[in-house]
């Protein structure tokens, strides 16, 4: 079994900050890709921010220079940094892993069950 947990979600300010976690865990051989994504009410899914093992960061132009994705490859867990908060940053924010359970299988997706943030004065 493969466990994505997120933390770190709350209620903040508008021009706030704060700082999600999100930590694999269980039988993992390798993890290729981790990324946040995020559903605000009423809309579909979307893209916020990705990290490979090996190459490039990629953001979405709506949190480019306001949010910071790393990860501690160690402890396989991934964070986004986020400042500058706005009310339309508000949406339940979810981690999402591509990785390998052992040297066999192929890679598959994995997606935790969500944090919300929510951004209100």
């Amino acid at each position: 079994q493969v466990q994505l947990v997120e933390s770190g979600g709350g209620l903040v300010q508008p021009g706030g900050s704060l700082r999600l976690s999100c930590a694999a865990s269980g039988s993992i051989f390798s993890i290729n890709v981790m990324a946040w994504y995020r559903q605000a009410p009423g809309k579909q899914r979307e893209f916020v921010a990705r990290i490979h093992t090996r190459g490039p960061i990629v953001y979405a132009d709506t949190v480019k220079g306001r949010f910071t994705i790393s990860r501690d490859n160690a402890k396989n867990t991934v964070y986004l940094d986020m400042i500058s908060l706005k009310p339309e940053d508000t949406a339940v924010y979810y981690c999402n892993a591509y990785l390998r359970r052992n040297a066999y299988t192929p890679v598959s997706d994995y997606w935790g069950q969500g944090t919300q943030v929510t951004v209100s004065s």
